[in-house]
């Protein structure tokens, strides 16, 4: 039987009474830390391909511009958690390794950026404060530690109904309000969403010879970690087409590997900053 820490009831009665407030979020952080180990947090807000705002983390300094400014200048386009937010995922927990790509360890987005974060595993509250907008709460084990044990993750499934009931309310006005990018501690800076990027045109940036509709499909799901039998099953073609493809897009970009493709998405990404 899954026990919670008597601190539990204390600790979410204050992250309550804060509803709608800057320390609601913090308040909400500290309760969860009482029934589960974790080293770092964020909670993302993420609406269409706008840039992901971000509605409070306690990174420290040294490491915030890779978990928060890198990952909003462009390379969330690839991230497992924006991709099921965009594909609206249930609302409950989930972990980045249950929602990613088959062959997402291997990709180059993971060895190139992903892996920088240093991260033994990340573990996501979806919610829907409004139709068009998803919440996701993040927890994340540093490297130093395992994966969440099967213990703490029973816990956090326990209490997940309260967790996203609870955000939800406290989120629900987002819609309506302007938002910018929040800084620490969740107190958001006045003015426009962040506008967002869109990945077919950044594959239209990348070389002289246009690439079809569908070559930018089969080099999105590429860059994200799929694999060709798996691009093959979501776009319902032969892996055959699919490696015809990825051969197209190799020749009209004038390269060789999936290495030289995210070089070429990082590129676009600089030169649209």
């Amino acid at each position: 039987m899954t026990v919670l820490d008597p601190r539990w009831h204390e600790n979410l009665a204050a992250a309550l009474a804060a509803l709608e407030t800057p320390e609601f979020a913090p308040a909400l952080i500290h309760a969860l830390a009482g029934i589960a180990e974790f080293d770092f947090s964020v909670i993302f807000g993420y609406r269409g391909e706008g840039r992901p705002i971000d509605l409070y983390d306690d990174f420290p300094s040294a490491r915030r511009d890779v978990f928060v400014a890198d990952y909003q200048a462009g390379p969330y386009l690839l991230d497992p958690f924006y991709h099921a937010s965009r594909t609206r995922v249930p609302s409950g927990l989930h972990r980045v390794r249950e929602l990613a790509p088959d062959r997402f360890y291997q990709s180059q987005y993971y060895r190139s950026y992903y892996a920088k974060t240093g991260l033994a595993e990340e573990i996501g509250f979806f919610l829907s404060p409004s139709p068009d907008l998803t919440v996701v709460i993040s927890l994340m084990r540093d490297g130093h530690r395992t994966l969440f044990p099967a213990r703490e993750m029973s816990r956090l499934q326990m209490v997940a109904p309260v967790v996203i009931a609870a955000s939800e309310r406290n989120w629900r006005k987002l819609e309506a309000e302007p938002a910018g990018p929040v800084g620490v501690g969740g107190r958001a800076e006045k003015g426009a969403l962040p506008s967002g990027l869109d990945l077919a045109k950044l594959f239209d940036a990348f070389g002289q010879r246009p690439l079809t509709r569908r070559e930018r499909e089969v080099g999105g799901l590429v860059l994200r970690g799929h694999s060709s039998e798996a691009i093959a099953r979501q776009l319902k073609i032969a892996p055959g087409t699919v490696k015809i493809h990825r051969k197209n897009i190799y020749a009209k970009l004038g390269i060789a590997s999936q290495a030289e493709l995210f070089s070429l998405f990082l590129s676009s990404l600089a030169g649209r900053s």
